[in-house]
């Protein structure tokens, strides 16, 4: 029996995540499996991977192959490094103790790695938020901006219309009122022939 160790995808459409399997190769993708050793989630950022290194080197060292991908994420969380040290131990090139101090370094260096990727993605995402935020302000004043010139523009066309109505009415008292004063001065006169 030849066995693989590669993935099983699940989950939604356009959202799946795979369980890492040790398979037969002769098992269909999705069905019978003979162990499951982790998850890979490839939706969030960075993709979260859960595997059981150990399992994963046990299956390795009986002569499992990995898939591409597989090959990939055992590569990723370690596996490979460990299957490599374990083999030196087994020449005698270095203690166990030693391999797993080696080991223990580099999971503590790729978690460092991982860890700095996450502030980065966060800081990223906080500066995108923040020049958002400064872009749609900026637009917000020009908006305001334009408003107050439309307002001013508006009352001055307003005070405008008021004067020149005003003076219009000025003017049509004006024009009313020589119109009254001059019967009235008509008027004294005629009186003054009939006295005489």
């Amino acid at each position: 029996m030849s066995v693989k160790i590669r993935l099983s995808r699940h989950g939604k459409k356009n959202y799946a995540f795979f369980h890492i399997l040790a398979t037969d190769v002769r098992a269909p993708r999705d069905s019978r499996f003979i162990e499951l050793l982790g998850s890979y989630d490839p939706n969030t950022n960075p993709a979260t991977i859960v595997l059981n290194v150990d399992r994963a080197v046990y299956w390795l060292q009986n002569g499992a192959q990995p898939t591409i991908t597989a090959r990939r994420i055992l590569s990723y969380k370690g596996a490979l490094l460990k299957k490599h040290l374990a083999e030196g131990v087994k020449k005698g090139a270095l203690t166990q103790e030693q391999a797993d101090a080696k080991f223990n370094a580099w999971v503590v260096e790729k978690e460092a790695k991982v860890e700095k990727k996450k502030e980065n993605l966060k800081a990223s995402k906080a500066d995108a938020k923040k020049a958002a935020v400064e872009a749609e302000s900026k637009v917000n004043a020009a908006r305001a901006e334009e408003l107050a010139k439309k307002k001013a523009e508006a009352e001055k066309a307003a005070e405008e219309a008021r004067k020149a109505a005003e003076s219009d009415a000025a003017a049509a008292e004006q024009a009313e009122a020589p119109a009254e004063e001059a019967p009235a001065a008509e008027t004294p006169a005629e009186e003054a022939p009939k006295a005489e």
